[in-house]
């Protein structure tokens, strides 16, 4: 197979994928939470999800309107961490929002871009620069500002919370790793990771129970328009989701794609206030929206004035698409 030629990507590129993919994570905050309230087997949507992109990307690939390659096995020995660690993070972050209340898990949440910064730095990545350090730090602590609001505390929902922030930063640190040194595209390692998740997520949804009773529910949902729209509507967004965040970790690094979370996520929260309403909002939030907010902005105006500096060296994964 043709192979083409490892670039720089330009820091338009590099643009466009991060807010291709804070856009489409806000989108499917919502577009999930619609699914959800009609139809609560979220292992099952997330499985379906995969089995779509693996579906998806097949089909393309067959009908030659990509040039990813087809499944290798020691391609796919390879891969095997990141779809591990991919749908264990899924997993126990599902399983944390039974004791841990939704801003308080997007608190937790928020400090995953600190520990990629350490994983970065641990797998011999280098030391960040001092204006990058410091805006994770500031963004850790606008994490810890919000956290101080919450009055609840459940130990089991935090360590399940936080055992998922280190699933997401082993997963992020491996798509990173893997497109820089093994070439591969961001739809060959959404490929792998969706077709390697489906044993797993089969395996989960029987033994949580959710099926068969979530096949005989969806298949009397699907029989009501609006739902089967919907749910139409979260397996596409959950492909375009996937495919911008694998992009995102390429074309810029695992840090930029947290950080992108963490913007994504002050946005959900504010529109949640905006639109859903019934939030009491304090003081110590707002503080920690806004710490965090100026974090994120801080880290991409370091990360613009690095790519900036850097020489140009090659194109990147611009992509696995005939022209």
């Amino acid at each position: 197979m043709e192979v083409q030629p490892e670039m720089e990507p330009s820091s338009s590129i590099s643009l466009i994928s991060a807010v291709s993919y804070g856009i489409a994570s806000m989108a499917m905050v919502f577009i999930n939470k619609a699914v959800i309230m009609q139809y609560p087997h979220s292992m099952t949507v997330l499985t379906l999800q995969q089995l779509a992109t693996s579906l998806l990307i097949h089909c393309g690939r067959r009908m030659g309107y990509t040039r990813a390659r087809g499944i290798d096995l020691a391609t796919a020995k390879k891969l095997l961490p990141v779809s591990i660690f991919y749908n264990a993070n899924v997993a126990f972050a599902l399983a944390s929002l039974k004791g841990v209340n939704i801003p308080m898990y997007i608190a937790i949440k928020r400090l995953t871009p600190l520990a990629v910064l350490i994983a970065g730095y641990l797998f011999g990545k280098g030391k960040p620069t001092t204006q990058v350090a410091l805006s994770v730090l500031l963004t850790a602590a606008g994490c810890v500002i919000a956290a101080l609001g919450d009055f609840s505390f459940d130990l089991f929902g935090y360590g399940l919370a936080l055992t998922s922030v280190f699933f997401q930063t082993m997963y992020l640190v491996l798509v990173e790793k893997s497109g820089a040194e093994d070439g591969l595209s961001s739809i060959e390692i959404m490929f792998y990771n969706s077709f390697l998740s489906l044993p797993f997520l089969s395996f989960l949804i029987i033994v949580t129970g959710e099926f068969p009773n979530s096949l005989s529910l969806l298949l009397a949902k699907c029989s009501y328009l609006p739902f089967l729209v919907i749910l139409v509507l979260s397996l596409v967004m959950g492909i375009v989701l996937n495919f911008t965040m694998f992009l995102c970790t390429i074309v810029n690094s695992a840090l930029t794609t947290t950080i992108v979370g963490v913007l994504k996520g002050v946005g959900s929260t504010t529109l949640g206030f905006v639109l859903l309403g019934g939030v009491e909002v304090h003081a110590l939030n707002v503080s920690g929206l806004v710490v965090n907010t100026a974090g994120g902005v801080w880290y991409s105006y370091a990360k613009y004035r690095q790519k900036k500096a850097k020489p140009a060296k090659t194109l990147s994964d611009l992509e696995a698409h005939k022209k």
